[in-house]
């Protein structure tokens, strides 16, 4: 007679393979499910019988496609955090905290334990583009990729981003670090980042061996890329009731999965991926077809066999639900055990990680002389090349800007602009790099942070002088963070000490932090449908289109570099 831990019966059991719910009880053995008896029919013994009363379970939630350090934490918060939502199985794309410490960084940072299952993916975007266009404190070359690629862990390639490199450069660091993982693991997933492409540019880009997408969508993008054999994973950007239609009309619930990839740390109080799938089903897509898409798809996409499934053999992760349609979360089980909803409030482990990465923000302290804008010809007005931001997304645009000349100092305060600043960090000699940007700050103050995607450089942007070096050098202080300045004043703060990008504060606190700061840039007139990411990836060079880092102004398609101040 056989003796199971967790007997399941009268509920609504979500069949992977069917594609809808049955009506079968469900065993759990040694973290695993064991077997789906009829109703009624199991004769063994069980330690416990839960009587679902009618609720639906359906297996944990993967997400495949995320990054740890959107969310500001470490992997041992985070996982406490998303358990409780549903989420027990990521894969995560630290490339983050690789950019700014490489190999050594990422190795510390997957020694973290966590509540769920965290595979990871090889960062392929250290840097993202070159170290001609870009500092950072990390590389992740062809010897680092063999060395990841032992690991059981590392189970795809991570977001591959440099277009050019992908589809014009045939000695490219990207095609390398492709050519290396098509050797030891062929049959491992590429993921991509190719936001826009489309025709003989998409084409390119899938040839090169890429197999997915999550940048934003439309419709047509949606199709083009599925037909293409390209597996597309939508975040909440590309949550429309269009490409929602789009995903229906086509029935492409096997080749879309809905994932998170950047949840921030106040967004992460309230959910994780189960808002995801909320959002999805309010904008029609029919609840089983949603789960599949968050369950199933995706554990297929990344060849997790074990998850995705209730059936027996796999991982016992499971979520049970009161309400289809509402997607409310009564209980979720991991490995067979209940995860417990509890906050976590736990205090810091110091030792988890090294000093080196609590001290890593190697620049000096500036002065309000070192952010005059001087130009040193004797003209009375120069055109700018400037960034102007979105109210929605993260895509910017150049603009030319007529500005006035005064005494050698361009007058950018006068035409209701925003004086950007990326500072180097990592000890190469602390040079800065200016933009202007429109469309961000209307009010006097600054906005600051060393979570600069990617390089994670220094990077601070104010419609005053004085805010901005109050900000920077609050930042140089701390060792890192996400910095709000007013009146000579911090007014939000968010230290961000593990490398400049992670907290391993609880996420009540920290999500604190960073919905103050949030409020702290709204006050300032910066509005976007997310400011924090807005702003943190104005220093994005493979975000259409036109970016800055410490090493100044590109085009993010061509990667040529563009003065600010036109000839």
């Amino acid at each position: 007679m056989t003796t199971v831990d967790l007997l399941l019966t009268n509920g609504h059991v979500f069949s992977s393979a069917l594609h809808r719910f049955i009506e079968t009880d469900v065993t759990v053995l040694d973290g695993k499910f064991y077997w789906l008896p009829a109703p009624g029919t199991f004769t063994g013994e069980a330690k416990k019988t839960i009587d679902l009363a009618g609720t639906y379970m359906i297996p944990g939630m993967v997400d495949s496609h995320m990054h740890i350090e959107s969310s500001m934490t470490t992997p041992t918060r985070f996982g406490r955090a998303v358990a409780a939502h549903g989420t027990t199985t990521v894969i995560a794309d630290a490339h983050e905290i690789t950019n700014v410490a490489g190999l050594r960084g990422l190795q510390e940072f997957m020694a973290q334990p966590s509540d769920i299952d965290v595979f990871y993916a090889i960062p392929s975007s250290v840097p993202s583009t070159n170290p001609d266009m870009e500092t950072t404190g990390g590389i992740i070359g062809v010897a680092e990729t063999k060395e990841l690629l032992k690991n059981p862990r590392i189970i795809c390639l991570g977001e591959a981003m440099n277009f050019k490199g992908i589809t014009s450069e045939p000695d490219s660091l990207i095609r390398q670090l492709i050519a290396e993982c098509r050797r030891e693991r062929p049959t491992m997933p590429l993921e991509g980042h190719c936001p826009k492409y489309t025709g003989e540019d998409l084409a390119k880009f899938i040839y090169s061996g890429i197999t997915s997408d999550h940048t934003q969508q439309t419709p047509a993008s949606i199709l083009e890329k599925v037909t293409n054999g390209m597996f597309v994973q939508l975040q909440k950007k590309s949550l429309t009731a269009e490409n929602i239609a789009a995903v229906k009309d086509h029935q492409l619930f096997e080749n879309v999965a809905l994932v998170t990839d950047d949840v921030m740390a106040d967004d992460l109080r309230h959910g994780h991926l189960n808002k995801i799938v909320q959002q999805a089903i309010s904008l029609g897509l029919d609840p089983v077809d949603a789960i599949y898409m968050a369950t199933y798809t995706p554990a297929r996409h990344m060849g997790l066999w074990d998850r995705g499934s209730i059936t027996p053999g796999r991982v016992a992760d499971f979520i049970i639900l009161r309400d289809l349609q509402a997607f409310d979360v009564v209980a979720v089980y991991k490995n067979g055990q209940l995860v417990e909803p509890a906050a976590d409030q736990s205090p810091a482990d110091p030792h988890a990680f090294s000093a080196d990465l609590r001290h890593s923000v190697q620049a000096k302290p500036i002065t309000a002389a070192d952010l005059q804008l001087r130009v040193p010809d004797d003209v009375s007005a120069v055109t700018a090349n400037v960034i102007e931001i979105a109210a929605v997304g993260t895509f910017t645009k150049r603009v030319p800007v007529k500005l006035t000349v005064k005494d050698h100092l361009v007058q950018w305060q006068d035409a209701d602009l925003a004086l950007l600043m990326i500072q180097e960090r990592y000890g190469h000699g602390g040079h800065i790099a200016f933009g202007l940007v429109k469309g961000a700050l209307s009010r006097p103050g600054a906005v600051g942070a060393t979570w600069a995607h990617d390089h994670h450089n220094v990077m601070v942007m104010g419609t005053t002088i004085a805010d901005m070096v109050a900000a920077q050098n609050e930042l140089i202080a701390e060792q890192g963070g996400y910095v709000v300045a007013q009146h000579e004043q911090i007014v939000a703060n968010a230290p961000l000490p593990i490398g400049g990008v992670v907290s391993d504060a609880p996420i009540p606190v920290l999500g604190k932090q960073i919905a103050d700061v949030r409020q702290a840039m709204q006050n300032l007139g910066y509005h976007n449908t997310n400011e924090i990411m807005s702003f943190s990836t104005l220093s994005l060079l493979v975000s259409p289109a036109f970016k800055m880092s410490d090493k100044g102004l590109f085009d993010v398609k061509s990667q040529v570099k563009i003065p600010l101040f036109a000839e």
